[in-house]
């Protein structure tokens, strides 16, 4: 079997116009799949420079192969079972800024480059007031990226053209805001000049973004035969599904630039990421945490057996497109193809995905997930949502402990299930419902005041599980 390098595969030379903060599978299997569909359809002609963030982290080992891995995307579009693999060339290797920061500062000076992309966790995004010193590597990534950046503004003495595009990956809201300031807080701390921080705001663009795909990531238990079938010793192919969501938020020219719609991705320029955002929690998100006590309590154990049970199946149908979409406000078109991905998401055979490993904190996912399609759905028809009140019903009766003689996996924390040990202990079940409704640790407001929900719960308990 022959070793995955340039030696052994002949590959094209395009100029970096991608620096990437974060080496991990996400990133690999998602934004640079992408940039390698860009340049094999788009004439997108670019490559990306990879960063490695912290410093422990696989460099080394992709520097071994060049920068060369394979994506393997397996799971179901469009009802049709999808098993292929694409290689990766357009990554040009790591720099690790612990280890060679001069380096790392260099990449600033480059002509070509035109987008900086992370994905560096939730927690990356972050200002640290002891990061004082830039002389040599910050420890936060928004230091390293400001150092970068100075470093940038230096070199072409503030010239407007070579801003770049900021297009941050990791998952909280407002991603490229709260970049832009924790970079700025770092220009304050470190006294650098107004001028920069003036050309940081005007020149350059910090992009909000959401990102959707599930990308399980290193396949451990069947590499050997998956590197006989691709003829490499590929020690970092990436396991990854169909689809994929890159919903960003910035001007109408970067659709020019950054040709992801051109080579046919689902890559969507918008003003206001917000809607699909929503649409993500509420369908994809929400359909997860609505599924799981309803399914769990009637002996199902799987997100695909689940979906592909006559009745439960036909259950969580129900609640996308009757109960969830009619509460959103993109059109019925794109809710509709979404909801229709999700459901070919949710019965992947390739992944197993655990209803147990879902109910992680099952309560504050339930306020964010699914309250707010309940409350909206009451809002705009004047009556309760038929299903999903069936899975807050089924919540309750979950978080006993046991249903039907059988242990349920409550995953919370300690107050929440000490509340409902307690409560179930010496509580009838229209006592239950009120309490928990009451709970505004739990839903931010006492729901006891939104008039027939505590009786439609009550009434729901009795039937929790009489679509199994």
């Amino acid at each position: 079997m022959k070793a995955l390098n340039r030696n052994n595969i002949q590959t094209e030379k395009r100029p970096v116009k991608i620096l990437q903060f974060g080496e991990g599978n996400f990133l690999r299997g998602f934004v640079d799949w992408m940039v390698e569909e860009m340049n094999d359809k788009a004439g997108f002609n670019g490559n990306v420079q990879i960063v490695q963030p912290l410093d422990q982290g696989i460099g080394d080992l992709l520097n071994k192969q060049d920068g060369l891995y394979h994506v393997k995307l397996q799971g179901l579009h469009a009802g049709k079972t999808i098993d292929q693999t694409k290689l990766i060339t357009c990554v040009e290797g790591v720099i690790n800024p612990y280890t060679d920061y001069k380096a790392y500062l260099n990449q600033g000076k480059n002509a070509d480059l035109k987008f900086i992309i992370s994905n560096t966790t939730e927690a990356g995004i972050a200002f640290d007031e002891n990061d004082i010193d830039y002389s040599h590597t910050p420890n936060t990534f928004p230091g390293k990226l400001t150092a970068l950046l100075h470093e940038r503004f230096k070199a072409f003495e503030g010239a407007s053209d070579k801003g770049l595009v900021i297009i941050p990956c990791e998952l909280i809201d407002k991603n490229g805001e709260q970049l832009q300031k924790a970079i700025l807080k770092y220009a304050d701390l470190w006294k650098l000049s107004e001028s920069f921080k003036s050309w940081i705001k005007s020149n350059n663009t910090f992009c909000n973004t959401l990102v959707d795909r599930i990308v399980p990531g290193f396949p451990k238990e069947n590499i050997k035969e998956i590197q006989e079938e691709l003829g490499f010793e590929d020690n970092l192919v990436v396991m990854a599904e169909p689809f994929h969501l890159w919903v960003i938020e910035g001007p109408e020219e970067l659709e020019e630039i950054f040709s992801g719609p051109k080579a046919g991705l689902q890559i969507k320029f918008v003003k206001d990421q917000s809607p699909y955002r929503t649409r993500k929690v509420r369908i994809l998100n929400g359909a997860h945490t609505a599924l799981v006590p309803v399914a769990y309590l009637a002996g199902l154990r799987t997100v695909r057996e689940s979906v592909e049970d006559l009745k439960i199946g036909a259950f969580i149908r129900e609640t996308i497109y009757d109960e969830i979409i009619p509460t959103l406000d993109l059109s019925q078109e794109e809710l509709e193809q979404f909801a229709s991905d999700v459901l070919d998401r949710f019965k992947n055979p390739f992944i197993r995905h655990e209803l147990s490993a879902i109910a992680l904190n099952s309560i504050s996912k339930f306020k964010v997930r699914v309250l707010p399609s309940i409350l909206e759905y009451h809002r705009r028809k004047r009556s309760w949502p038929k299903n999903l009140i069936q899975s807050f019903a089924a919540l309750l009766l979950f978080y006993k402990g046991e249903f039907d003689g059988i242990k349920t996996p409550i995953n919370d924390d300690a107050e929440i299930v000490a509340f409902f040990e307690k409560l179930w202990s010496n509580q009838s079940e229209s006592g239950i419902v009120e309490k928990v409704l009451k709970k505004e640790s739990f839903w931010g407001e006492d729901l006891n005041q939104y008039e027939g929900l505590s009786k439609a719960v009550s009434d729901a308990m009795q039937s929790a599980v009489s679509i199994a």
